[in-house]
């Protein structure tokens, strides 16, 4: 790994921002609900674009790249605190198998199914999507990051609803190619945050889900890896208030921030990823839940506590 992250500093040195901003530099070893009260609604003039909006918080899908997950502000702001810069910048499902021969630019990749697109631009396809007025459901062919093929022996889905304050998010992965990939870190899922969220918040010590100590970092680049003992973390701003993410039984982290100009466009960005280490092999049908919250740090805490303790777990005051 240490090697690959080392091609990978180098390559990013020598590549244009236009092309080395365009996605998770994570990839070579590694390696997001239940009631809305309004209608979806597509952005006037952008169908391609739907949301969700239940008057506390709005989140918003791409169909023009496989349905991730591209928006999400307070109804009341609308201010975006997620970064898509390019097909590869979103909150949205991507995984790692072996070397096949692609290349990412001059370096050297591997199989590395993607929800939004290549690094080229090209989008993955919507093979289905579904738009309530409490839901949306979007089933898509992935693209390969490097190579920008359609990955047609695997399948991504996603089920997303809002209650309250919180974003629920299910993610299937359904993989029914011949060929076994070895174990990898795999990020589940990718999140992209606008730049100007530049503090990352966990808590990795030995009480957890017991409200003891957070600790706070700015992450550097390229990847850094943590291992949190509750499992959920926070890009916030310097007044501590930014996004949670909540992913039950992942407990490892990789993250790192890029310069660059902030916004949902810009190309500098706040990104971190929970990674489990798993191989793709056939007949792999990989479900997991995701829930996204944004306000200050003790709301998020309090928030993601609630979802825990709903789950059955107990919570020590």
């Amino acid at each position: 790994m240490t090697g690959e992250m080392a091609l990978l500093r180098l390559f990013s040195l020598l590549r244009p921002v236009a092309v080395i901003a365009v996605k998770r530099t994570v990839a070579l070893s590694c390696l997001i609900l239940a009631v809305c009260v309004t209608p979806l609604i597509a952005e006037s003039g952008h169908e391609s674009k739907l949301f969700l909006d239940n008057d506390s918080i709005r989140l918003g899908i791409d169909l023009t790249s496989g349905g991730s997950i591209f928006y999400l502000s307070d109804s009341s702001t609308n201010r975006n605190v997620l970064n898509h810069f390019d097909r590869g910048r979103y909150i949205q499902q991507s995984y790692y198998g072996d070397e096949d021969g692609s290349r990412w630019g001059q370096n050297e990749w591997r199989w590395n199914p993607v929800q939004g697109g290549d690094y080229k631009g090209q989008p993955a396809k919507v093979l289905e999507h579904k738009a309530g007025k409490t839901t949306l459901y979007v089933k898509s062919t992935p693209k390969h990051w490097a190579n920008g093929s359609d990955i047609t022996d695997a399948v991504m889905e996603q089920w997303i609803s809002l209650e309250g304050t919180i974003a629920s998010i299910k993610y299937r992965f359904t993989y029914n190619g011949e060929h076994n990939h070895r174990p990898r870190h795999q990020e589940m899922p990718a999140v992209f945050v606008d730049a100007s969220l530049p503090n990352l918040v966990l808590y990795r010590g030995d009480k957890p889900w017991r409200m003891d100590a957070l600790t706070t970092l700015v992450p550097g680049w390229p990847n850094e890896y943590h291992r949190r003992t509750e499992e959920w973390s926070a890009f916030v701003d310097d007044n501590n208030w930014g996004i949670g993410v909540y992913t039950p039984g992942t407990t490892d982290i990789t993250c790192y921030r890029y310069s660059g100009p902030a916004g949902s466009k810009g190309s500098g960005c706040s990104y971190f990823s929970p990674i489990r280490t798993l191989g793709i092999t056939h007949g792999l049908v990989l479900n997991y839940d995701v829930y996204l919250t944004m306000g200050s740090v003790p709301d998020i805490r309090k928030r993601f506590y609630s979802l825990h303790i709903k789950d059955g777990n107990v919570v020590t005051p």
